[in-house]
This record gives C-alpha cells, sequence and structure tokens, in this order.
C-alpha cells in the first residue's frame, strides 16, 4: 500500500507527512515552558533550603550596664534599646532580658521570652525559678526547663564583659537556629 514514501506508512494520501506534527510541537512547547515554570518556582524553595546555611549574623554588643548593677547570687531585669530601631517604633524599640549574676564574675543572660509561645516570663526570687504565665511553663534560675509545656530552657544571649560593663550580643534575637 504504501506509494514509495519512506516516511509514510501508507494510506496518508500522497505526500509524505513530516517527522513531527504540530500536535508534538505543541507538547514540546508546553513541557518546555511547564520546565521553565518548575524552576522558577522553585527558587525560593531551594533558597529558603540553603539560605540559613550561610547566614551569618552581625554582632551588635549592646551595653546594659555596669557589672556592679548585678549582684552575685541574683537575678535582675536590663531593659535595652533594640539595635537599629527607628523612633517610630514606639514600645518595639525596647527589649529586656534577664540577668543572672553568678559566682567569678560570670554571667548568663536570658531573653525574656517563654520557650513555648514567647510570653514574658517573670523571676521570684523567694522560689529561685522563672515562670510563664500564659501556659504554666517554669524555669530554673540556671534557665533550664523545670516543668510545663516549654519543650526548651530559655533562650539566651551571648555576653562578654568589657571594661567593667556587662555587654550582650542583641543584633539578633536568641532562638532554635542557634544552640548556645
Amino acid at each position: 500500500m504504501s506509494d514509495g514514501c519512506k516516511d509514510c506508512q501508507g494510506g496518508c494520501g500522497g505526500g509524505a507527512a513530516p517527522k513531527s506534527s504540530r500536535r508534538g510541537a505543541m507538547f514540546m512547547i508546553g513541557a518546555g515552558l511547564m520546565g521553565i515554570g518548575t524552576v522558577v518556582a522553585g527558587i525560593p524553595l531551594v533558597g529558603a533550603l540553603v539560605a540559613p546555611g550561610f547566614r551569618r549574623y552581625g554582632n551588635t554588643w549592646i551595653d546594659i550596664g555596669s557589672v556592679g548593677d548585678y549582684p552575685v547570687g541574683e537575678t535582675r531585669l536590663a531593659k535595652f534599646a533594640v539595635p537599629g530601631a527607628n523612633p517610630n517604633d514606639g514600645e518595639t524599640a525596647s527589649a529586656a532580658a534577664w540577668v543572672r549574676s553568678m559566682d567569678g564574675g560570670k554571667f548568663q543572660v536570658f531573653a525574656v521570652n517563654c520557650a513555648h509561645l514567647g510570653c514574658p516570663v517573670k523571676w521570684f526570687q523567694q522560689s529561685r525559678l522563672f515562670m510563664c504565665p500564659c501556659h504554666g511553663g517554669v524555669y530554673y534560675e540556671d534557665g533550664s526547663r523545670a516543668s510545663g509545656p516549654p519543650p526548651r530552657g530559655l533562650f539566651e544571649y551571648h555576653a562578654k564583659i568589657e571594661n567593667g560593663r556587662l555587654l550582650i550580643d542583641a543584633g539578633r534575637l536568641p532562638g532554635l537556629e542557634e544552640s548556645v
């Protein structure tokens, strides 16, 4: 039934059919556009997965007072201005931390936020415990979890002493992204 055309299997009415049809060309164009769309849509996902490995926080050391402001064996609240805050930020331009002074001139500085849902914790000197009023989270004086729903201890700021002043790295908020 062939009329001598090597591209035709017969029944085409004579002329040779092209190797690729319009349907095949449209399929290739569609597949190409879908591939491009997949790559474009995947860029944010890949960025979200890879970026934390390259993120480096800048150290912004904030002076939270003289070492003498924090007597050994006591835990006190320290308030400070948030680095890079705008004067129009209102209450969010300031932050606070719990400072625990220990023997040997060592300090622990805790974020005031509960590790459960971020409610502010309060220090109770008599029981030597931090307590969260929202869901009953309790922490020991060293910031470790005592009871309640928090999955871990309080988040801790990096601290150092320079020229008799206590400094904390307030350029980042302590959290789960890095371990202390």
